[in-house]
């Protein structure tokens, strides 16, 4: 068997295609911070039209994304935003939105499917009298796909829910889209009617998409106006970035018609891997492109001994504990990248020989 090169360790670790090395060869570009690259002008125009927003701003990173959106919904210091207790603004950027805005969080507990329930976020509102205690309430921010819960797609109805229970408490509705076109080729629902809904979103260009930098927030002209200030805070406002929204545009055009296949095949891959004894998977939970692996408390391996084994096979998984493994599928994973992978784990765990052909 050939050793191959098959990294499942996350949808960002995807390499430029030769298309999008080529547009980025040939992009015209000024200075975005004037307002004058021609492509970050056009990448901004087709991502509002195709999210059903006004206008939309390119910023370095989701993370810088998210914590732009929040600044703005949120502009006085103490304001609070309900969010997830597991979501990936709470747990993975830094507690920026503290750090840097002085917004309070208040979590409200993510269910196995990514939501939150709904009584619940509204009992967590506050101030709305203005009360001298409390921070006042002013966002409410949902994630979709909610990555910590396997990718699990957040469904318009229920977004549509609590979009309508933000107005109802005249709060600002902000969704983490960093795969939102994953829950849009998923669920079937066009991607402006799933965020029909919200105020802003932000979404990544270098995830599901494989394009290498950044990501966008898509909200109302007024909206972006104050964002494009707090980008600039932030050093966020770069220059000749028609190179990066070259690639973007490659991306948006050829890889999103592939996000159902990296769902098959993630798909593919959990229903074998649940069939080896001593690993688990469910394969109903896997909706989108991201697996959680567990390992069996009465099996021979742990996680850290797969992980090792798989790397001397060129296979790259991310351990999250001593029992638990992360896979993510994108567009450079094939099926038959996915066949070597399950042929390499059944050699490891039960000893079976490898198979040729791969």
């Amino acid at each position: 068997m050939v050793k191959r090169n098959v990294d499942l360790r996350s949808d960002t670790v995807t390499k430029p295609t030769e298309a999008m090395r080529a547009a980025m060869a040939i992009a015209e570009v000024d200075d975005d911070v004037l307002g004058n690259d021609p492509l970050a002008l056009k990448l901004e125009t087709e991502m509002a039209k195709l999210m059903g927003k006004e206008a939309a701003l390119f910023v370095p990173s989701g993370t810088m994304g998210n914590l732009i959106s929040v600044l703005v919904h949120c502009d006085i210091r103490g304001s609070e935003v309900i969010l997830g207790d597991n979501s990936h603004i709470h747990v993975y950027e830094n507690g920026g939105i503290a750090t840097i805005g002085g917004v309070h969080s208040r979590t409200v507990k993510n269910k196995d499917d990514g939501t939150m329930d709904i009584d619940l976020i509204e009992a967590a509102i506050r101030n709305p009298k203005g009360e001298l205690f409390f921070p006042t309430t002013r966002l409410i921010c949902l994630e979709n796909t909610h990555a910590n819960s396997g990718g699990k797609c957040l469904h318009v109805e229920y977004i549509d829910k609590v979009g309508e229970l933000a107005k109802k408490h005249d709060l600002k509705l902000h969704i983490d889209g960093a795969r939102i076109f994953n829950a849009s080729i998923a669920l079937g629902v066009s991607v402006d009617r799933l965020v029909q809904a919200t105020d802003s979103v932000s979404v990544c260009l270098s995830k599901g998409l494989g394009a290498p930098v950044g990501s966008v927030i898509v909200g109302s002209k007024s909206f972006i106006a104050k964002a494009k200030r707090v980008r600039k805070t932030l050093g966020g406002g770069m220059r000749q970035i028609g190179i990066l929204c070259a690639a973007a545009l490659v991306a948006i055009k050829d890889n999103v018609p592939k996000l159902a296949t990296d769902h098959q095949n993630a798909k593919l891959l959990a229903s074998e891997l649940n069939q080896i004894n001593g690993l688990k998977v469910d394969p109903k939970s896997v909706e989108t492109n991201i697996i959680f692996l567990e390992i069996e408390q009465d099996s021979k391996i742990s996680a850290e001994s797969l992980c090792k084994n798989l790397e001397e096979h060129g296979i790259l998984l991310m351990q999250e504990s001593s029992s638990r493994i992360r896979m993510v599928v994108h567009h450079q994973i094939s099926a038959s990248d996915v066949n070597y992978t399950i042929n390499c784990i059944k050699q490891f765990v039960c000893g079976y020989p490898l198979q040729s052909g791969y």
